[in-house]
Parts: structure tokens; sequence; C-alpha cells
């Protein structure tokens, strides 16, 4: 059985008042995993930002 149908079946038996609480949590497991990925592009450009800014660079996209 996969896991979202092990966590359907749990749903199944969790309180209503509950689940408002775990929809908040999935929400919020939601939003960590875009902020992760923000700090990772961002990290990324701060340690290519080198490499863009090099007059080679502008060379070889001057034409687009």
């Amino acid at each position: 059985m996969e896991v979202k149908e092990l966590i359907a079946e749990e749903i199944e038996n969790v309180p209503e008042p509950y689940l408002r609480e775990l929809l908040d949590f999935i929400r919020f497991l939601e939003t960590k995993a875009v902020a992760q990925k923000m700090d990772l592009a961002l990290a990324s450009e701060s340690s290519l930002k080198e490499d863009w800014l090099k007059p080679e660079e502008d060379e070889a996209w001057k034409d687009l």
C-alpha cells in the first residue's frame, strides 16, 4: 500500500475537530517546501554571480 493510501485510511479515523489542524499542517509543509527551494535558489545565485558578471558571459548572451 502506498503512503497516500495509508494517509487516506488514517484520515477516515481522525475526529472532525482535528481535521482543521491536519489541513493546517499539510499547508505548513507545502509552504516549508517552497521556502526551502527559494533558499536553495538564493544560495545558488550568490555562488554563480561571479561567473554571470564576467565579460565573457555578456559576450555569449548578447544576441539573445
